[in-house]
Protein backbone atom coordinates (compact mmCIF):
# COMPACT_ATOMS: atom_id res chain seq x y z
CA UNK A 1 0.00 0.00 0.00
CA UNK A 2 1.83 3.11 -0.92
CA UNK A 3 2.74 5.46 1.55
CA UNK A 4 2.05 2.99 4.55
CA UNK A 5 3.70 3.87 7.41
CA UNK A 6 7.82 2.20 7.72
CA UNK A 7 7.51 -1.21 9.79
CA UNK A 8 9.68 -1.26 12.17
CA UNK A 9 11.47 -4.44 13.50
CA UNK A 10 11.57 -3.11 16.63
CA UNK A 11 7.96 -3.04 17.15
CA UNK A 12 7.08 -6.44 14.65
CA UNK A 13 5.97 -9.31 16.06
CA UNK A 14 8.19 -11.44 14.15
CA UNK A 15 10.57 -13.83 16.29
CA UNK A 16 12.89 -15.65 13.65
CA UNK A 17 14.56 -19.04 14.68
CA UNK A 18 17.45 -20.40 13.64
CA UNK A 19 16.90 -23.70 13.70
CA UNK A 20 14.04 -25.90 11.55
CA UNK A 21 11.02 -26.69 13.25
CA UNK A 22 11.30 -30.46 14.69
CA UNK A 23 8.35 -31.44 12.85
CA UNK A 24 8.31 -29.64 9.58
CA UNK A 25 9.19 -32.19 6.48
CA UNK A 26 9.05 -29.25 3.67
CA UNK A 27 11.18 -26.22 3.26
CA UNK A 28 8.37 -24.00 2.95
CA UNK A 29 7.08 -25.25 6.38
CA UNK A 30 10.56 -24.87 7.61
CA UNK A 31 11.51 -21.31 6.16
CA UNK A 32 7.71 -19.60 6.81
CA UNK A 33 8.27 -20.82 10.77
CA UNK A 34 11.60 -20.00 10.88
CA UNK A 35 11.27 -16.24 9.50
CA UNK A 36 8.23 -15.13 11.22
CA UNK A 37 5.31 -15.85 9.00
CA UNK A 38 3.79 -18.37 10.35
CA UNK A 39 2.89 -20.04 13.55
CA UNK A 40 1.38 -23.67 14.90
CA UNK A 41 -1.59 -23.51 16.49
CA UNK A 42 -2.92 -27.22 16.55
CA UNK A 43 -2.46 -29.81 14.04
CA UNK A 44 -3.37 -28.35 10.83
CA UNK A 45 -4.46 -25.28 12.52
CA UNK A 46 -1.93 -22.06 11.37
CA UNK A 47 -2.08 -18.41 12.55
CA UNK A 48 -0.54 -15.07 10.01
CA UNK A 49 1.28 -13.29 12.22
CA UNK A 50 2.19 -9.43 10.68
CA UNK A 51 4.84 -10.53 7.74
CA UNK A 52 2.87 -13.70 6.44
CA UNK A 53 -0.74 -11.37 6.87
CA UNK A 54 1.05 -9.01 4.80
CA UNK A 55 2.36 -11.61 1.87
CA UNK A 56 -1.54 -13.21 2.35
CA UNK A 57 -3.11 -10.06 1.52
CA UNK A 58 -0.73 -9.38 -1.93
CA UNK A 59 -1.97 -13.11 -3.35
CA UNK A 60 -5.24 -11.83 -2.29
CA UNK A 61 -5.00 -8.92 -3.70
CA UNK A 62 -3.72 -10.17 -7.13
CA UNK A 63 -6.19 -12.77 -7.35
CA UNK A 64 -9.16 -10.03 -6.69
CA UNK A 65 -7.76 -7.83 -9.34
CA UNK A 66 -7.72 -9.82 -11.70
CA UNK A 67 -11.44 -11.85 -10.89
CA UNK A 68 -12.77 -8.27 -11.07
CA UNK A 69 -11.30 -7.80 -14.24
CA UNK A 70 -13.69 -10.48 -15.98
CA UNK A 71 -16.58 -8.74 -14.29
CA UNK A 72 -16.90 -10.67 -11.88
CA UNK A 73 -18.72 -10.08 -8.98
CA UNK A 74 -17.49 -10.54 -4.87
CA UNK A 75 -19.98 -11.49 -1.90
CA UNK A 76 -19.06 -13.26 1.08
CA UNK A 77 -21.27 -16.14 2.32
CA UNK A 78 -21.04 -17.93 5.36
CA UNK A 79 -18.73 -20.48 6.16
CA UNK A 80 -21.03 -21.96 9.03
CA UNK A 81 -23.76 -24.08 6.37
CA UNK A 82 -27.03 -26.24 6.80
CA UNK A 83 -26.84 -30.07 6.31
CA UNK A 84 -29.28 -29.61 3.44
CA UNK A 85 -28.40 -28.16 0.43
CA UNK A 86 -25.66 -30.79 0.14
CA UNK A 87 -27.42 -33.18 1.31
CA UNK A 88 -29.88 -32.49 -1.81
CA UNK A 89 -26.49 -32.64 -4.07
CA UNK A 90 -25.36 -36.15 -2.27
CA UNK A 91 -21.88 -34.19 -0.72
CA UNK A 92 -23.04 -34.70 2.83
CA UNK A 93 -22.10 -38.40 2.21
CA UNK A 94 -19.46 -37.89 -1.08
CA UNK A 95 -17.41 -36.04 1.41
CA UNK A 96 -16.94 -38.29 4.04
CA UNK A 97 -14.54 -38.12 6.95
CA UNK A 98 -13.29 -34.79 5.91
CA UNK A 99 -16.42 -32.87 6.29
CA UNK A 100 -17.08 -30.76 9.27
CA UNK A 101 -20.04 -31.97 10.57
CA UNK A 102 -21.72 -30.17 14.15
CA UNK A 103 -24.53 -30.00 15.69
CA UNK A 104 -26.55 -26.58 16.90
CA UNK A 105 -27.99 -26.57 20.70
CA UNK A 106 -30.81 -28.04 19.03
CA UNK A 107 -29.67 -30.63 17.32
CA UNK A 108 -29.95 -29.01 13.98
CA UNK A 109 -26.96 -30.44 11.35
CA UNK A 110 -24.41 -27.92 10.11
CA UNK A 111 -20.96 -28.04 8.28
CA UNK A 112 -18.15 -26.03 7.54
CA UNK A 113 -17.96 -25.28 4.12
CA UNK A 114 -15.36 -26.93 2.02
CA UNK A 115 -16.95 -25.78 -1.38
CA UNK A 116 -19.82 -23.75 -1.45
CA UNK A 117 -21.03 -24.59 -4.99
CA UNK A 118 -24.63 -25.22 -3.46
CA UNK A 119 -25.02 -22.01 -1.07
CA UNK A 120 -24.17 -19.90 -4.37
CA UNK A 121 -26.81 -22.00 -6.27
CA UNK A 122 -29.05 -21.19 -4.28
CA UNK A 123 -28.44 -17.68 -3.98
CA UNK A 124 -28.47 -17.45 -7.66
CA UNK A 125 -31.79 -19.11 -7.62
CA UNK A 126 -33.12 -16.20 -5.05
CA UNK A 127 -31.55 -13.60 -6.66
CA UNK A 128 -32.11 -14.32 -10.39
CA UNK A 129 -35.40 -15.44 -12.37
CA UNK A 130 -35.12 -14.96 -16.06
CA UNK A 131 -32.26 -14.86 -18.60
CA UNK A 132 -31.90 -11.38 -18.64
CA UNK A 133 -30.26 -11.83 -15.30
CA UNK A 134 -27.65 -13.86 -16.89
CA UNK A 135 -24.48 -14.72 -17.12
CA UNK A 136 -23.47 -13.72 -13.87
CA UNK A 137 -19.77 -14.24 -11.96
CA UNK A 138 -19.89 -14.47 -8.29
CA UNK A 139 -16.71 -15.44 -6.04
CA UNK A 140 -15.27 -14.86 -2.89
CA UNK A 141 -12.34 -15.24 -0.85
CA UNK A 142 -12.64 -17.24 2.25
CA UNK A 143 -11.70 -19.47 5.44
CA UNK A 144 -12.71 -23.53 3.86
CA UNK A 145 -12.22 -26.71 6.38
CA UNK A 146 -11.28 -29.92 5.55
CA UNK A 147 -10.71 -32.34 8.30
CA UNK A 148 -7.67 -33.58 7.11
CA UNK A 149 -7.02 -37.47 8.27
CA UNK A 150 -3.11 -36.51 8.41
CA UNK A 151 -2.53 -32.68 8.10
CA UNK A 152 1.23 -32.16 7.23
CA UNK A 153 3.62 -29.88 5.19
CA UNK A 154 2.67 -26.56 7.06
CA UNK A 155 0.03 -24.24 5.04
CA UNK A 156 0.00 -26.75 2.11
CA UNK A 157 -1.90 -29.26 3.59
CA UNK A 158 -4.10 -27.73 6.56
CA UNK A 159 -7.35 -28.28 8.08
CA UNK A 160 -8.41 -24.62 7.35
CA UNK A 161 -7.22 -22.48 4.50
CA UNK A 162 -8.04 -19.55 2.77
CA UNK A 163 -9.20 -19.72 -0.71
CA UNK A 164 -10.75 -18.11 -3.67
CA UNK A 165 -13.87 -19.99 -5.09
CA UNK A 166 -16.00 -18.46 -8.02
CA UNK A 167 -18.47 -19.55 -9.69
CA UNK A 168 -20.70 -19.07 -13.10
CA UNK A 169 -23.97 -19.25 -14.17
CA UNK A 170 -25.01 -18.95 -17.88
CA UNK A 171 -27.96 -20.31 -20.15
CA UNK A 172 -26.52 -22.47 -22.35
CA UNK A 173 -23.11 -24.48 -22.87
CA UNK A 174 -21.75 -22.43 -25.19
CA UNK A 175 -21.83 -19.51 -22.34
CA UNK A 176 -20.41 -22.08 -19.70
CA UNK A 177 -17.68 -22.50 -22.20
CA UNK A 178 -16.85 -19.06 -22.04
CA UNK A 179 -17.11 -18.52 -18.35
CA UNK A 180 -14.90 -21.19 -18.49
CA UNK A 181 -11.86 -19.51 -20.63
CA UNK A 182 -12.45 -16.39 -18.95
CA UNK A 183 -11.17 -18.00 -15.94
CA UNK A 184 -8.52 -19.77 -17.38
CA UNK A 185 -6.55 -16.98 -18.68
CA UNK A 186 -7.38 -14.99 -15.66
CA UNK A 187 -5.49 -17.96 -13.96
CA UNK A 188 -3.04 -17.64 -16.30
CA UNK A 189 -2.76 -13.73 -15.41
CA UNK A 190 -2.47 -14.30 -11.62
CA UNK A 191 -0.04 -16.71 -11.82
CA UNK A 192 2.40 -14.83 -14.12
CA UNK A 193 1.97 -11.97 -11.61
CA UNK A 194 2.84 -13.86 -8.85
CA UNK A 195 5.53 -15.03 -10.00
CA UNK A 196 4.99 -18.97 -9.97
CA UNK A 197 6.31 -20.85 -12.60
CA UNK A 198 3.05 -23.29 -13.38
CA UNK A 199 1.46 -25.79 -15.85
CA UNK A 200 -2.09 -26.26 -16.75
CA UNK A 201 -3.13 -29.95 -17.12
CA UNK A 202 -6.13 -32.23 -17.62
CA UNK A 203 -7.25 -33.52 -14.07
CA UNK A 204 -10.43 -35.59 -12.78
CA UNK A 205 -13.66 -33.92 -11.42
CA UNK A 206 -13.62 -36.40 -8.47
CA UNK A 207 -16.19 -35.20 -5.16
CA UNK A 208 -17.04 -31.61 -7.27
CA UNK A 209 -18.64 -34.05 -10.43
CA UNK A 210 -19.21 -31.96 -14.03
CA UNK A 211 -17.29 -32.56 -17.26
CA UNK A 212 -14.12 -31.05 -18.02
CA UNK A 213 -11.79 -29.94 -15.39
CA UNK A 214 -7.99 -28.64 -15.54
CA UNK A 215 -5.57 -28.36 -12.78
CA UNK A 216 -2.68 -25.28 -12.12
CA UNK A 217 -0.21 -27.11 -10.51
CA UNK A 218 3.22 -25.44 -9.43
CA UNK A 219 6.09 -27.93 -10.10
CA UNK A 220 7.78 -28.67 -6.59
CA UNK A 221 9.56 -31.25 -4.36
CA UNK A 222 6.71 -30.75 -1.44
CA UNK A 223 4.32 -31.51 -4.09
CA UNK A 224 1.40 -34.27 -3.47
CA UNK A 225 0.21 -34.45 -6.88
CA UNK A 226 1.78 -36.22 -9.34
CA UNK A 227 1.76 -34.97 -13.26
CA UNK A 228 2.57 -36.35 -16.50
CA UNK A 229 4.43 -34.15 -19.38
CA UNK A 230 4.86 -35.37 -22.77
CA UNK A 231 8.22 -34.05 -24.10
CA UNK A 232 6.80 -34.33 -27.80
CA UNK A 233 3.62 -32.93 -27.48
CA UNK A 234 1.28 -30.33 -26.06
CA UNK A 235 -0.02 -33.24 -23.93
CA UNK A 236 0.02 -32.70 -19.99
CA UNK A 237 -2.32 -34.43 -16.86
CA UNK A 238 -2.42 -35.38 -13.44
CA UNK A 239 -1.33 -39.01 -13.43
CA UNK A 240 -5.04 -39.86 -11.82
CA UNK A 241 -6.71 -38.26 -14.91
CA UNK A 242 -4.41 -40.51 -17.66
CA UNK A 243 -6.45 -43.20 -19.25
CA UNK A 244 -5.77 -45.30 -22.33
CA UNK A 245 -7.89 -46.73 -25.35
CA UNK A 246 -8.49 -50.57 -25.51
CA UNK A 247 -6.53 -52.14 -28.14
CA UNK A 248 -8.09 -55.82 -28.51
CA UNK A 249 -5.11 -58.54 -29.74
CA UNK A 250 -6.16 -61.51 -32.26
CA UNK A 251 -5.58 -64.69 -29.12
CA UNK A 252 -7.22 -66.85 -31.56
CA UNK A 253 -3.66 -68.81 -31.39
CA UNK A 254 -2.94 -69.06 -27.63
CA UNK A 255 -3.29 -72.77 -26.52
CA UNK A 256 -6.15 -73.69 -23.94
CA UNK A 257 -5.29 -72.95 -21.04
CA UNK A 258 -3.58 -75.12 -18.69
CA UNK A 259 -3.11 -75.02 -14.56
CA UNK A 260 0.03 -75.64 -13.37
CA UNK A 261 1.77 -76.30 -9.89
CA UNK A 262 3.11 -73.81 -8.37
CA UNK A 263 3.91 -74.26 -4.78
CA UNK A 264 4.85 -71.20 -2.66
CA UNK A 265 3.95 -68.72 -4.99
CA UNK A 266 1.67 -66.37 -3.87
CA UNK A 267 3.26 -63.22 -4.82
CA UNK A 268 4.32 -62.11 -8.18
CA UNK A 269 7.69 -61.88 -7.52
CA UNK A 270 7.69 -65.53 -6.21
CA UNK A 271 5.34 -66.69 -9.44
CA UNK A 272 7.54 -64.96 -11.50
CA UNK A 273 10.87 -66.45 -10.39
CA UNK A 274 9.84 -69.98 -10.06
CA UNK A 275 8.67 -70.12 -13.59
CA UNK A 276 11.15 -67.91 -14.67
CA UNK A 277 8.92 -65.26 -16.59
CA UNK A 278 8.69 -61.33 -16.44
CA UNK A 279 6.42 -60.35 -14.17
CA UNK A 280 4.84 -58.39 -16.88
CA UNK A 281 3.52 -62.28 -18.13
CA UNK A 282 1.17 -62.84 -15.00
CA UNK A 283 -2.04 -61.05 -14.07
CA UNK A 284 -2.39 -59.10 -10.48
CA UNK A 285 -5.35 -59.80 -8.91
CA UNK A 286 -6.15 -57.70 -6.22
CA UNK A 287 -9.56 -57.78 -4.33
CA UNK A 288 -11.34 -54.63 -2.57
CA UNK A 289 -14.21 -54.24 -1.23
CA UNK A 290 -17.12 -51.36 -2.12
CA UNK A 291 -19.66 -50.66 0.17
CA UNK A 292 -18.94 -54.28 1.59
CA UNK A 293 -19.26 -55.98 -2.29
CA UNK A 294 -16.05 -57.98 -3.20
CA UNK A 295 -14.59 -56.02 -5.93
CA UNK A 296 -11.65 -58.06 -7.99
CA UNK A 297 -9.53 -55.61 -10.00
CA UNK A 298 -6.84 -57.15 -12.59
CA UNK A 299 -3.90 -55.19 -13.85
CA UNK A 300 -0.41 -56.76 -15.36
CA UNK A 301 2.21 -58.23 -12.67
CA UNK A 302 4.84 -55.68 -13.06
CA UNK A 303 2.21 -52.55 -12.44
CA UNK A 304 0.92 -51.11 -8.89
CA UNK A 305 -2.92 -50.60 -8.95
CA UNK A 306 -3.55 -47.08 -7.82
CA UNK A 307 -6.28 -47.15 -5.03
CA UNK A 308 -6.96 -43.73 -5.64
CA UNK A 309 -8.34 -44.70 -9.19
CA UNK A 310 -9.90 -47.20 -8.31
CA UNK A 311 -11.65 -44.92 -5.25
CA UNK A 312 -12.69 -42.64 -7.76
CA UNK A 313 -14.33 -44.91 -10.08
CA UNK A 314 -16.33 -45.76 -7.53
CA UNK A 315 -17.33 -42.49 -5.79
CA UNK A 316 -18.51 -42.34 -3.38
CA UNK A 317 -19.06 -45.66 -2.38
CA UNK A 318 -16.37 -46.94 0.27
CA UNK A 319 -13.68 -48.58 -1.06
CA UNK A 320 -11.69 -50.56 1.44
CA UNK A 321 -9.55 -54.02 1.35
CA UNK A 322 -10.42 -57.48 1.54
CA UNK A 323 -9.22 -59.00 5.02
CA UNK A 324 -8.68 -62.76 6.43
CA UNK A 325 -12.10 -62.89 7.50
CA UNK A 326 -13.14 -62.10 4.41
CA UNK A 327 -11.27 -64.87 2.65
CA UNK A 328 -12.34 -67.10 5.31
CA UNK A 329 -15.68 -66.55 4.62
CA UNK A 330 -15.27 -67.33 0.71
CA UNK A 331 -13.67 -70.32 0.01
CA UNK A 332 -13.49 -69.78 -3.23
CA UNK A 333 -10.85 -67.05 -3.18
CA UNK A 334 -7.68 -68.39 -2.47
CA UNK A 335 -5.20 -66.20 -1.06
CA UNK A 336 -1.86 -65.38 -3.26
CA UNK A 337 -3.86 -67.60 -6.06
CA UNK A 338 -6.96 -65.83 -7.12
CA UNK A 339 -7.64 -65.46 -10.81
CA UNK A 340 -10.40 -64.12 -12.96
CA UNK A 341 -11.79 -67.09 -14.60
CA UNK A 342 -14.43 -69.14 -13.09
CA UNK A 343 -14.95 -66.20 -10.50
CA UNK A 344 -18.21 -66.75 -8.92
CA UNK A 345 -20.50 -63.31 -7.55
CA UNK A 346 -17.71 -61.47 -7.70
CA UNK A 347 -17.37 -58.49 -10.63
CA UNK A 348 -14.19 -58.22 -12.32
CA UNK A 349 -12.80 -54.82 -13.46
CA UNK A 350 -9.56 -55.01 -15.35
CA UNK A 351 -6.77 -52.04 -16.84
CA UNK A 352 -7.43 -51.72 -20.66
CA UNK A 353 -3.74 -53.42 -21.30
CA UNK A 354 -5.93 -56.47 -20.07
CA UNK A 355 -7.37 -56.40 -23.33
CA UNK A 356 -9.41 -59.04 -25.19
CA UNK A 357 -7.00 -61.68 -26.57
CA UNK A 358 -4.30 -60.92 -24.15
CA UNK A 359 -3.25 -64.58 -22.78
CA UNK A 360 -1.61 -64.39 -18.92
CA UNK A 361 -0.37 -66.54 -16.25
CA UNK A 362 -2.58 -65.82 -13.20
CA UNK A 363 -3.99 -68.05 -10.29
CA UNK A 364 -6.14 -70.74 -10.40
CA UNK A 365 -8.15 -70.48 -7.48
CA UNK A 366 -6.08 -73.42 -5.89
CA UNK A 367 -3.80 -73.16 -3.20
CA UNK A 368 -0.67 -74.18 -4.87
CA UNK A 369 -2.01 -73.83 -8.21
CA UNK A 370 -1.95 -70.80 -11.22
CA UNK A 371 -2.74 -71.43 -14.59
CA UNK A 372 -1.29 -70.25 -18.19
CA UNK A 373 -2.39 -69.29 -21.56
CA UNK A 374 -5.67 -68.08 -19.52
CA UNK A 375 -6.86 -65.16 -22.21
CA UNK A 376 -9.22 -62.20 -21.62
CA UNK A 377 -12.26 -62.30 -23.67
CA UNK A 378 -12.47 -66.45 -23.86
CA UNK A 379 -11.31 -67.56 -20.38
CA UNK A 380 -12.86 -65.20 -18.59
CA UNK A 381 -15.00 -61.92 -19.45
CA UNK A 382 -13.99 -58.70 -18.06
CA UNK A 383 -17.04 -56.59 -16.36
CA UNK A 384 -15.86 -52.91 -16.67
CA UNK A 385 -12.52 -51.70 -18.44
CA UNK A 386 -11.30 -48.76 -16.23
CA UNK A 387 -7.65 -46.94 -15.93
CA UNK A 388 -6.42 -47.90 -12.34
CA UNK A 389 -2.12 -48.45 -12.75
CA UNK A 390 -0.15 -46.62 -11.32
CA UNK A 391 1.35 -44.57 -14.05
CA UNK A 392 4.87 -44.97 -14.73
CA UNK A 393 7.82 -42.90 -16.05
CA UNK A 394 7.75 -43.49 -19.99
CA UNK A 395 4.97 -44.90 -20.05
CA UNK A 396 3.26 -43.70 -23.89
CA UNK A 397 2.11 -40.57 -24.01
CA UNK A 398 -2.19 -40.84 -24.79
CA UNK A 399 -2.35 -38.45 -27.52
CA UNK A 400 1.14 -39.28 -29.45
CA UNK A 401 3.36 -42.27 -27.75
CA UNK A 402 5.85 -40.86 -26.82
CA UNK A 403 7.45 -41.74 -23.65
CA UNK A 404 5.59 -39.72 -20.47
CA UNK A 405 7.90 -37.90 -17.95
CA UNK A 406 6.84 -37.31 -14.49
CA UNK A 407 7.09 -34.46 -11.66
CA UNK A 408 5.84 -33.73 -8.65
CA UNK A 409 3.83 -30.71 -8.41
CA UNK A 410 1.52 -28.80 -5.58
CA UNK A 411 -2.11 -28.03 -7.14
CA UNK A 412 -2.86 -24.07 -6.93
CA UNK A 413 -5.75 -23.39 -8.99
CA UNK A 414 -8.43 -26.31 -10.39
CA UNK A 415 -11.35 -25.38 -12.80
CA UNK A 416 -14.63 -27.32 -13.41
CA UNK A 417 -17.01 -27.72 -16.30
CA UNK A 418 -19.92 -28.87 -13.56
CA UNK A 419 -22.57 -28.18 -16.13
CA UNK A 420 -26.21 -29.05 -14.49
CA UNK A 421 -25.42 -31.21 -11.41
CA UNK A 422 -26.35 -28.78 -8.94
CA UNK A 423 -28.84 -26.89 -10.83
CA UNK A 424 -30.96 -30.32 -11.59
CA UNK A 425 -30.56 -31.22 -7.47
CA UNK A 426 -31.65 -27.69 -6.47
CA UNK A 427 -33.46 -26.87 -9.51
CA UNK A 428 -31.91 -23.47 -10.46
CA UNK A 429 -34.35 -22.23 -13.38
CA UNK A 430 -34.93 -18.56 -14.88
CA UNK A 431 -37.30 -18.42 -17.85
CA UNK A 432 -35.91 -18.22 -20.95
CA UNK A 433 -36.37 -16.06 -24.22
CA UNK A 434 -39.75 -18.29 -24.97
CA UNK A 435 -41.37 -17.59 -21.66
CA UNK A 436 -40.29 -21.63 -20.41
CA UNK A 437 -37.83 -22.29 -17.67
CA UNK A 438 -34.14 -23.12 -18.66
CA UNK A 439 -31.85 -25.04 -16.74
CA UNK A 440 -28.98 -23.35 -15.54
CA UNK A 441 -25.32 -24.56 -16.53
CA UNK A 442 -22.56 -23.58 -13.69
CA UNK A 443 -18.92 -23.61 -13.95
CA UNK A 444 -16.66 -23.63 -10.55
CA UNK A 445 -13.17 -22.30 -10.31
CA UNK A 446 -11.02 -22.17 -7.00
CA UNK A 447 -7.69 -21.11 -6.26
CA UNK A 448 -5.36 -22.01 -3.20
CA UNK A 449 -4.48 -18.28 -1.89
CA UNK A 450 -2.70 -19.80 1.03
CA UNK A 451 -1.52 -22.27 -0.72
CA UNK A 452 0.04 -20.22 -2.93
CA UNK A 453 2.15 -18.64 -0.43
CA UNK A 454 3.71 -22.02 0.06
CA UNK A 455 4.24 -22.68 -3.50
CA UNK A 456 5.97 -19.25 -3.73
CA UNK A 457 8.14 -20.66 -0.87
CA UNK A 458 8.88 -23.50 -2.37
CA UNK A 459 9.92 -22.43 -5.63
CA UNK A 460 11.66 -19.26 -4.63
CA UNK A 461 13.81 -19.89 -1.98
CA UNK A 462 17.51 -20.72 -1.94
CA UNK A 463 19.80 -21.90 0.61
CA UNK A 464 19.77 -18.33 2.52
CA UNK A 465 15.91 -18.12 3.00
CA UNK A 466 12.72 -16.76 1.50
CA UNK A 467 12.76 -15.29 -1.67
CA UNK A 468 9.65 -13.03 -2.47
CA UNK A 469 8.92 -12.07 -6.11
CA UNK A 470 8.55 -8.36 -5.70
CA UNK A 471 4.59 -8.05 -6.28
CA UNK A 472 3.73 -10.03 -2.88
CA UNK A 473 6.96 -9.38 -1.22
CA UNK A 474 5.74 -8.02 2.57
CA UNK A 475 8.06 -4.95 1.30
CA UNK A 476 10.10 -3.39 -1.27
CA UNK A 477 12.94 -2.75 0.71
CA UNK A 478 14.50 -3.90 3.77
CA UNK A 479 16.44 -1.39 5.32
CA UNK A 480 19.08 -2.78 7.86
CA UNK A 481 20.95 -0.73 10.24
CA UNK A 482 24.52 -2.33 11.10
CA UNK A 483 24.44 -1.77 14.20
CA UNK A 484 25.50 1.95 15.73
CA UNK A 485 23.68 4.86 16.70
CA UNK A 486 24.30 6.69 13.59
CA UNK A 487 23.66 3.85 10.94
CA UNK A 488 20.77 3.60 12.92
CA UNK A 489 19.54 7.03 12.30
CA UNK A 490 20.34 6.95 8.73
CA UNK A 491 18.53 4.04 8.32
CA UNK A 492 15.27 5.74 9.64
CA UNK A 493 16.00 8.66 7.81
CA UNK A 494 16.05 6.89 4.49
CA UNK A 495 13.36 4.86 5.18
CA UNK A 496 10.66 7.72 6.02
CA UNK A 497 12.30 9.27 2.73
CA UNK A 498 11.96 5.61 0.34
CA UNK A 499 8.20 5.61 2.31
CA UNK A 500 7.68 9.00 1.01
CA UNK A 501 8.17 7.91 -2.70
CA UNK A 502 5.40 4.96 -1.93
CA UNK A 503 7.65 2.22 -0.92
CA UNK A 504 6.76 -0.06 1.59
CA UNK A 505 9.57 -0.34 3.94
CA UNK A 506 11.03 -2.43 6.47
CA UNK A 507 13.99 -1.46 8.96
CA UNK A 508 15.72 -3.54 10.98
CA UNK A 509 16.73 -0.73 13.72
CA UNK A 510 17.04 -3.25 16.74
CA UNK A 511 19.23 -2.15 19.46
CA UNK A 512 21.82 -4.87 21.06
CA UNK A 513 21.75 -6.89 17.70
CA UNK A 514 24.68 -7.91 16.37
CA UNK A 515 25.18 -7.01 12.36
CA UNK A 516 25.67 -10.33 11.56
CA UNK A 517 22.03 -11.69 12.84
CA UNK A 518 20.55 -8.81 11.05
CA UNK A 519 22.10 -9.43 7.77
CA UNK A 520 21.16 -13.38 7.93
CA UNK A 521 17.50 -12.09 9.11
CA UNK A 522 17.32 -10.19 6.30
CA UNK A 523 18.47 -13.14 3.58
CA UNK A 524 15.70 -15.18 5.52
CA UNK A 525 12.64 -13.40 5.61
CA UNK A 526 13.29 -12.59 1.60
CA UNK A 527 12.43 -9.01 0.88
CA UNK A 528 13.75 -8.28 -3.04
CA UNK A 529 15.54 -5.53 -2.28
CA UNK A 530 18.12 -5.02 1.40
CA UNK A 531 19.87 -1.61 1.65
CA UNK A 532 22.40 -1.36 4.40
CA UNK A 533 23.39 1.48 6.71
CA UNK A 534 27.11 0.07 7.49
CA UNK A 535 30.44 1.47 8.06
CA UNK A 536 30.31 4.11 5.40
CA UNK A 537 27.41 5.63 6.68
CA UNK A 538 29.17 8.89 7.98
CA UNK A 539 29.99 9.53 4.39
CA UNK A 540 26.03 8.78 3.03
CA UNK A 541 27.08 5.77 1.27
CA UNK A 542 24.71 2.64 1.67
CA UNK A 543 25.15 -0.92 -0.10
CA UNK A 544 22.27 -2.10 -2.26
CA UNK A 545 21.60 -5.47 -2.36
CA UNK A 546 19.84 -7.53 -4.85
CA UNK A 547 18.43 -10.69 -2.39
CA UNK A 548 17.56 -12.92 -5.53
CA UNK A 549 20.86 -12.81 -7.24
CA UNK A 550 23.24 -11.31 -4.15
CA UNK A 551 24.63 -8.55 -6.62
CA UNK A 552 25.82 -5.42 -4.37
CA UNK A 553 26.84 -1.70 -4.82
CA UNK A 554 27.47 0.87 -3.07
CA UNK A 555 24.79 4.11 -3.25
CA UNK A 556 24.55 7.80 -2.25
CA UNK A 557 21.54 8.35 -0.39
CA UNK A 558 20.17 10.05 -3.42
CA UNK A 559 21.20 7.33 -5.79
CA UNK A 560 19.77 4.49 -3.38
CA UNK A 561 16.58 6.51 -3.55
CA UNK A 562 16.00 7.30 -7.26
CA UNK A 563 17.31 3.49 -8.08
CA UNK A 564 14.57 2.03 -5.45
CA UNK A 565 11.74 4.19 -5.98
CA UNK A 566 12.35 3.98 -9.96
Amino acid sequence: MANAPVQRMSQLMAKTLRDDPADAEVLSHKLLVRAGYVRRTAAGIWSWLPLGKKVLANVERIVREEMDAIGAQEVSLPALLPREPYEATGRWDEYGAELFRLNDRKGGDYLLGPTHEEIFTLLVKDQCSSYKDLPVILYQIQTKFRDEARPRAGILRGREFLMKDSYSFDTEDEGLAKSYALHREAYRRVFERLGLDYRIVAATAGAMGGSKSEEFLAPAEAGEDTFADCPNCDFAANTEAISYDLQPVDGSAVPAAEEIPTPDTPTIETLAASLGVPASATLKNLLVKVDGEIIAVGVPGDREVDLGKVEEHFAPAAVEMVTEADFAERADLVRGYVGPQGLEKVTYIADPRVAPGTAWITGANKEGMHAKNVVAGRDFEVDRYVDVVVVQEGDPCPKCGTGLKLDRAIEIGHIFQLGRKYADALKLDVLGQNGKPVRVTMGSYGIGVSRAVAALAEQSADDKGLCWPAEVAPADVHVVAAGKALQTELALEVSEKLRATGLRVLVDDRAGVSPGVKFTDAELIGVPKILVAGRRSAEGVLELKDRRTGEREELTVDEAIARLSA
